[in-house]
């Protein structure tokens, strides 16, 4: 056993076996994936903001509690229109020389998943009233705030982004909350997390399928889409559980003359394309668009909140709104 008693023989013989097996074991896998892994066909690059805020994300401990991967099961389905592909990590590069932080997958979700923010909540005046308190927008929230990524001035400037605070969650300090740049390069950031559409709309299905779920006790009949919880995956965060919004920030459903009026057009636009109330209230995202929804999601969403909150609406047909969708997408054109 004279090889044991040599140590320029061991250690050298050690050496060579762990370079081999990196070589065998990670980096020529390494090098094959990323020559076999592509983006998707019509993936977008990072813009410089959303780069900037990416930093960010990374530096306030995001990924510690935040997710980016979707995977094939049934309770991921509320996070991406489909189970992650390597394709959508294949265009990520590192943060630098020195930082391999590329992909920010997580191992958490004691937040929600990310990986389709930006379709979920594209609203650049919620995510920045979501930072700066959460429990604004989302009352049972344990995220913690994030005031020091904004700034309070007496008088806003053209340039500035004011950010719609409610009095009440001010901390006694007059003025006007204003972003900073690392905000508003965190919420680019987040706008820009969305799942690239597969070429043909060929997306491999969840373990589920997509059917109509009845609604008990919500005045819905069998069959009908579950308008409730379309309403509290989608539209609670801005407009809140009990349909009265935000004062200054998100308008009311509560009594709403759109709501339970008779102009269906303009409801079912907003619903599909947003609205922009500036400067009573914030834009609203195109929501429906965003999502893919068909008439039945919107009758069910138009159908729960007209018969919620003291609301007395007439109640719609996923029929009558086939037309109006048909209508609206003509005139788009």
């Amino acid at each position: 056993m004279k090889f044991f008693d040599n140590h320029k023989k061991l250690f050298g013989t050690a050496t060579i076996m762990f370079v081999g097996l990196t070589l065998l074991v990670a980096i020529i896998p390494a090098i094959n994936n990323q020559q076999k892994n592509r983006p998707l066909p019509d993936a977008e690059e990072m813009s410089p903001e959303a780069v900037k805020g990416k930093v960010v994300f990374i530096a306030n401990g995001c990924v510690a509690c935040h997710t980016q991967q979707v995977r094939n099961v049934e309770m991921d389905k509320t996070w991406g229109s489909r189970p992650g592909l390597p394709a959508d990590y294949a265009g990520i590069k590192r943060t630098d020389f020195w930082r391999n932080t590329a992909t920010l997958m997580g191992t958490e979700r004691t937040g929600p998943d990310l990986t389709d923010i930006g379709n979920r909540q594209p609203s650049l005046d919620w995510n920045l009233v979501h930072l700066y308190n959460p429990r604004i927008v989302v009352k049972e929230s344990v995220m913690p705030a994030y005031p020091w990524l904004f700034t309070t001035r007496e008088q806003a400037s053209a340039s500035d982004v004011v950010v719609n605070v409610p009095e009440a969650y001010k901390k006694g300090k007059e003025g006007t909350v204003v972003a900073t740049e690392d905000a508003l390069h965190l919420v680019a950031y987040l706008q820009f997390l969305k799942q690239t559409p597969l070429p043909g709309n060929n997306a491999p299905e969840f373990l589920y399928t997509r059917e109509g779920k009845e609604t008990v006790g919500s005045g819905n009949t069998p069959g009908e889409m579950d308008g409730k919880a379309l309403y509290i995956a989608n539209c609670q965060a801005c407009h809140q559980a009990n349909g009265e919004g935000l004062p200054g920030a998100f308008p009311p459903l509560k009594g709403s003359s759109i709501v339970t009026g008779n102009n269906l057009q303009l409801y079912v636009d907003i619903i599909l394309n947003g609205y922009d109330a500036r400067p009573e209230y914030g834009a609203m995202a195109p929501v429906g668009a965003n999502l893919g929804w068909t008439e039945h999601e919107v009758a069910a969403i138009i159908n729960y909140e007209r018969s919620n909150w003291g609301n007395d609406g007439e109640k719609v047909s996923p029929e009558e709104i086939k037309e109006i969708m048909e209508f609206i997408q003509q005139q788009t054109k």
